[in-house]
């Protein structure tokens, strides 16, 4: 298979190349944007190209953009030159179908979300001639697309996995990968007995550079019956246990009442305020909806009232744990909206 798909691409193959299935989100908390996709194309049969690779494009701290099927860069490069203007999401994308660089948006696909201050927005584009099976799905963000499919359910997998796994932003995209672990995902790769020959995995965070992410994997190509997202998982697994600040586990708890604490105002816009008669308080952690450690306030000396100050964080939800020297006394669920 291999070798007959090499000798039809061997005239110019970028302008060819149909990549599969791939998912950009964003976390809103963090700020961290991520991108994952799979295809059965690699650098084997596309040579000089990374694989699933070459459709991602993320800006730290602004947002990513997967342009897929008949993949050119003239229409990445101008997706990644709107959304520097400052443009949304959806707006990328009608400005993307009324300026396609051949005049042919109907073969083209597009994924793209950004972070939007911590509101994220998503969009996505499947062209009516794009290879069927052919679909997206989106979510506040992220964005779900593929073409050349088993069927629906490969993006349905890859939603579910991605929504029911806690952690964080890496560990839900790894996940969404693992949803479509499945021969003949993509069904080109029906005879090679795996999902997809290439596949790859990106996470950056705000302050990264565009050349050098916080996490970058990639697996351009694998032998034949060889899966290259359980290569992807093993490369990431890897990575994790060299990271574990960086990817911490669950951390999110149930509001946990007691009596003698207050904790306002609730919404608050940075500066909160605890009262409570008990002296046993020594630690005070502040945990993000998906569970990541975000403020600790350790060997505290309690008086009655206390203020903390959640300004360095972004809007959203949060969980303010009380802790003595080895137990959780309680917990309150809070909501920050900076003015």
């Amino acid at each position: 298979m291999k070798l007959l798909v090499k000798i039809m691409l061997a005239f110019p193959i970028v302008g060819l190349a149909q990549h599969t299935f791939s998912i950009v989100a964003v976390d809103s908390l963090t700020g961290e944007i991520g991108s994952a996709g799979a295809t059965c194309g690699d650098s084997i049969i596309w040579p000089g190209t990374p694989g699933a690779y070459l459709i991602s494009d993320l800006i730290p701290g602004v947002g990513a953009i997967h342009s897929q099927s008949y993949y050119l860069l003239g229409n990445q490069i101008n997706a990644n030159t709107r959304m520097d203007l400052g443009d949304a999401p959806q707006d990328i994308i009608n400005w993307l179908v009324a300026n396609d660089v051949q005049s042919d948006p109907s073969i083209r696909q597009y994924g793209i979300v950004d972070y939007n201050g911590g509101s994220p927005r998503s969009a996505a584009y499947t062209g009516a001639a794009c290879f069927d099976y052919k679909n997206h799905i989106l979510g506040s963000n992220y964005a779900i697309q593929g073409n050349i499919l088993l069927g629906q359910e490969i993006l349905d997998a890859m939603e579910i996995r991605f929504n029911n796994t806690n952690g964080c932003l890496s560990e839900k995209l790894m996940a969404a990968m693992q949803g479509a672990n499945v021969i003949g995902a993509d069904t080109r790769c029906t005879t090679e007995g795996t999902s997809s020959l290439s596949a790859f995995l990106r996470v950056a965070k705000a302050t990264d550079h565009p050349d050098s992410l916080f996490l970058d994997l990639n697996i351009a190509g694998t032998a034949t019956g060889v899966e290259p997202i359980n290569e992807l998982q093993a490369k990431y697994d890897v990575w994790k246990l060299n990271n574990t600040q960086d990817c911490l586990p669950l951390r999110i708890f149930e509001e946990i009442e007691a009596l003698d604490l207050l904790v306002f105002p609730n919404p608050t816009d940075g500066v909160l305020h605890i009262q409570s008669s008990n002296e046993k308080i020594s630690r005070i952690e502040v945990t993000s909806i998906q569970g990541s450690l975000v403020l600790v306030k350790d060997h505290i000396q309690f008086s009655e009232t206390d203020v903390i100050s959640l300004e360095s964080l972004i809007n959203g939800t949060y969980f303010v744990a009380f802790y003595d020297n080895k137990n959780l006394l309680a917990t309150k669920k809070l909501t920050l909206l900076h003015e």
